[in-house]
């Protein structure tokens, strides 16, 4: 992988890093208050549901933008769990007909063109993912 590949992903593998601490920790803080019995209205489900898509987008670019290993792989529970929090909005839905581990260089590719599709369907969409073996 060419150097300047490299340090984009790298980069990229930071500012998720930097911007999930944070979110993750303004949805624990409202965890905390609804558990101790604090009631959340309208504008505390609000910040809760805005934290909730920030943190599935950021895990989607970490797929998509961030540093993988070689052969890296990422389990067909953590994809779902990706694109069931990143379809939220209801803009987009996502059917992922892929069983077992995908490598993460293939779901970089995969999670760029859904990020195409999500751009050149303004009205939003169904998109359906599925692994074909090769004949």
């Amino acid at each position: 992988m060419p150097i300047r590949q490299d340090l984009a992903s790298l980069v990229g593998s930071r500012i998720c890093h930097d911007l999930i601490s944070p979110i993750g920790a303004i949805g624990n803080g409202l965890e905390l208050f609804s558990l101790a019995g604090g009631s959340l209205g309208n504008e505390m489900k609000l910040i809760s549901e805005s934290a909730e898509n920030a943190n599935a987008r950021i895990r989607f670019f970490r797929i998509a933008y961030g540093a993988a290993g070689e052969g890296q792989t990422i389990r067909r529970s953590e994809v779902l769990s990706i694109l069931g929090a990143s379809a939220m909005s209801g803009r987009m839905s996502f059917a992922w007909d892929a069983d077992g581990e995908v490598s993460r260089a293939d779901l970089r590719v995969i999670f760029l063109l859904l990020q195409c599709f999500e751009s050149v369907l303004p009205k939003g969409g169904d998109v359906h993912v599925a692994r074909r073996e090769n004949a």
